[in-house]
C-alpha cells in the first residue's frame, strides 16, 4: 500500500503565536516529534506534502511558511488552502489519488479544526489514516483547554471509520509507517 506524510499547517506563526493568538500547546514538543516522523518518512521512501493556511500571516512572509525549526525535504509538496478542509479547492484529493495513497500519516495544526476535517476526509476518499496523537496541536478554547480538545480527538479518531476505510492513532516512536489497520477490521 502507498503511504504519504501530510503535515497540516505546521507554519510559523500559527505554531509561534501572535498579538492575538497565543503559541499552540506544547509547540517545542510538537516540532520534534514532527521531525522526528519527516526523518521515519524520508527513511521509508514515504513521500512528504505540506499544507499551508492562506489565513496564516495574511498569507505572506515568514509568519506563513513552514516553522523555521521544521526540518522540509527538499522533494516535499505543498498545497495551499483558503478553507478549514485541506482537501477544500487544493487539488490535494486529486494527488492522492493519482498516486495511489491508500495511507496517510497526519500531523500538524489545529487539531479540532484542520486536523479533524483531514482525517474525516480522507477516511470517505478511500484511504486509511493514522493520525499522530502526540504530532497535532491547538491552542485553548473558551471551553476545553488545549490538552483538552488533544485528547478527545485523540480519543475520537481512534477507530474513526467509514465503512471501507478508518483512522488510528499512534504516537512518533511507534512504527507509523507499518500501518496496523487490518488488525482492527
Amino acid at each position: 500500500m502507498k503511504q504519504l506524510l501530510l503535515i497540516i499547517d505546521a507554519q510559523q506563526e500559527l505554531i509561534e503565536g501572535n498579538q492575538e493568538e497565543s503559541a499552540v500547546y506544547k509547540k517545542e514538543q510538537l516540532i520534534t516529534n514532527i521531525n522526528a516522523v519527516i526523518e521515519k518518512a524520508n527513511n521509508s521512501n514515504v513521500p512528504i506534502v505540506f499544507v499551508r493556511d492562506f489565513e496564516v500571516a495574511e498569507g505572506i512572509g515568514k509568519g506563513f511558511q513552514v516553522h523555521e525549526k521544521i526540518n522540509v525535504p527538499i522533494n516535499a509538496n505543498f498545497f495551499e488552502k483558503t478553507a478549514t478542509n485541506s482537501f477544500h479547492g487544493t487539488g490535494l484529493l486529486n494527488h492522492l489519488k493519482s498516486q495511489e495513497i491508500g495511507h496517510v500519516v497526519v500531523m500538524g495544526c489545529a487539531t479540532q479544526h484542520c486536523i479533524d476535517s483531514a482525517v474525516r476526509t480522507a477516511t470517505i476518499n478511500g484511504m486509511d489514516v493514522t493520525l499522530v496523537g502526540d504530532g497535532h496541536s491547538t491552542t485553548d478554547g473558551d471551553v476545553l483547554s488545549a490538552e483538552q480538545i488533544i485528547n478527545h480527538h485523540n480519543e475520537t479518531l481512534h477507530g474513526h471509520y467509514n465503512v471501507e476505510n478508518f483512522s488510528i492513532v499512534r504516537n512518533t516512536e511507534e512504527e507509523l509507517f507499518y500501518p496496523t489497520h487490518n488488525s482492527y477490521r
